[in-house]
């Protein structure tokens, strides 16, 4: 049972980090939405910019 608990949490995981990095991809490539402002930008995002 350990085992099957196991090997399932390790296939959520990697999906859950392929929608984080597809968050990330989507927020480096838009703007904010708050009218007081948009805070900087970390690098590593930045890196991921589609223009």
């Amino acid at each position: 049972m350990k085992r099957i608990i196991s090997k399932n949490f390790m296939k959520i995981m990697g999906i859950v980090n392929c929608l984080a990095m597809v968050l990330v991809v989507q927020t480096a490539n838009s703007a904010c939405a708050w009218i007081l402002g948009q805070p900087v930008e970390p690098e590593e995002a930045k890196k991921m910019r589609k223009f």
